[in-house]
């Protein structure tokens, strides 16, 4: 049971990690009407999805290793 609560740690990880990516633009569609949609998305709300994003990452990371001190040990 403690592996599964690490999996779901490392996968709330990796989307917080993905929400961070998109926030500063490094992921663009193909799609012009998608890609305007998506950079109005990020002027409107991209400050406060990266300062969510980087508290998200910054909580996993510390919750990963006490995690996984606590397998270990």
């Amino acid at each position: 049971m403690s592996y599964l609560g690490l999996v779901f740690e490392i996968i709330i990880l990796i989307g917080a990690v993905y929400g961070y990516l998109f926030s500063i633009g490094r992921f663009s569609s193909k799609d012009p009407e998608i890609r305007k949609k998506a950079e109005a998305f990020r002027k409107s709300n991209g400050w406060w999805l990266r300062i969510g994003c980087l508290l998200v990452i910054a909580l996993m990371a510390v919750e990963i290793y006490l995690h996984i001190r606590d397998i270990f040990n």
